[in-house]
């Protein structure tokens, strides 16, 4: 995805427009001792799943500020845990950071409070899901692909389509895909069946996945009721999606890298690829609660969460992207390229993750992601 793919005016809505918003915090007091922070599993980890990633006991014992992770499976539900309160943190996809900077649920953040701020990459540090009108409402924290994770054993050759999760068709071992492949339960997903009709339908002429006019989506949707036929599950926890292909004969699906390191460690035959319709993808920021009850704490994390060590181990961990200008520089713990395995060349191809809205740029008029959310129910209810 080509930075100007996304702008912050493609997610103006007339209320968003009227939004004031408070002023940042302009010094730090005395940590309060702890930090709350809504996390994507794998994302906060003190070597409890394993010993040498560990970005949490150091940060501690720094710090005094203790960390309690709450993690959440979907950008809705990270939504709605931010909405109840009682939080410091979030790390908010782009397709939740908007929405929780015009509801006005996370705070704008004071850059000269972060020392680490001048490190993060300068394609990151204006990004459009997490800046608006020049002030900045987080802390780029990784960014990365939704993958085409795909089982070597049936795919002697990575599939050069995501045709083999929306299509029926025979896969290279001789069986069908039906009942093989899985989707993501999201109704952002609908978006990855946009970008691949982009590039299979020029006709419909969609230009933007996430931003759609009524004939193109009713194209959508058909081709998701088509493959609600051949799903096995639609995934949103990456421990059953990872039992899944080890168990239940998954063939393929659109996953994470996490999924796709976490089963290569365990020797089995996964991998993963952006096929040539591109990919969408996630762009991952440190978003602050307005009412933070722990704002020092949560401010050092933020700072932390910047440095080499914890970003290139977090890259490998999680197989995401580092945010700093040096992050594919430093060697993880593990001693893997991850700039060159997750796919850090490729960020011109990636449709990152936005909220749809009704007003769109490249249409004028679009469906609203509330009527994603509604149709995708739907969809997964076989309607």
């Amino acid at each position: 995805m080509k930075q100007m793919k996304i702008t912050a005016w493609a997610v103006g809505c007339a209320f968003l427009n009227s939004a004031v918003f408070a002023a940042p915090v302009s010094s730090l007091g005395k940590p309060e001792g702890q930090v709350n922070i809504i996390a994507w599993p794998g994302y906060l980890e003190r070597g409890e799943s394993d010993k040498k990633y560990d970005w949490v006991t150091g940060f501690e014992k720094a710090t005094s500020c203790k960390v309690n992770v709450k993690t959440a499976a979907t950008s809705d539900e990270m939504v709605s845990l931010m909405n109840q309160g009682g939080y410091d943190l979030v790390t908010a996809s782009g397709d939740a950071s908007l929405r929780l900077v015009y509801g006005k649920k996370v705070q704008e953040i004071n850059t000269a409070l972060i020392p680490s701020w001048n490190t993060v990459e300068k394609r990151l540090q204006d990004a459009p899901w997490h800046t608006v009108d020049g002030k900045h409402y987080g802390v780029p924290y990784q960014w990365g692909a939704n993958f085409l994770a795909y089982n070597t054993k049936v795919f002697p050759k990575a599939p050069d389509s995501w045709s083999v999760v929306f299509e029926e068709q025979k896969l290279p071992d001789g069986k069908s895909n039906k009942g093989r492949v899985q989707a993501y339960d999201g109704a952002i997903y609908i978006a990855d069946a946009a970008m691949y009709l982009m590039v299979k339908n020029p006709a419909l002429g969609i230009k933007d996945p996430y931003e759609l006019n009524e004939k193109q989506y009713a194209e959508v949707l058909k081709l998701l009721r088509g493959q609600k036929q051949l799903t096995h599950r639609y995934w949103h926890d990456v421990t059953v999606q990872m039992n899944d292909f080890k168990n239940e004969g998954i063939a393929a699906s659109s996953g994470w890298g996490y999924l796709i390191n976490a089963l290569q460690a365990e020797k089995f035959p996964i991998a993963g690829t952006i096929p040539k319709e591109g990919a969408t993808g996630w762009a991952d920021t440190t978003m602050m609660h307005v009412n933070a009850p722990h704002p020092t704490c949560a401010y050092k994390w933020m700072d932390w969460s910047l440095n080499k060590k914890l970003q290139s181990d977090l890259a490998e961990w999680f197989g995401s992207n580092p945010v700093i200008t040096d992050g594919c520089k430093n060697k993880p713990v593990g001693g893997s390229d991850v700039c060159a395995s997750n796919g850090y060349a490729r960020f011109e191809q990636i449709h990152f993750w936005k909220t749809p809205v009704a007003k769109c740029k490249t249409q004028g008029t679009c469906v609203p992601y509330s009527r994603w959310t509604q149709d995708f129910i739907a969809v997964m209810g076989g309607r």
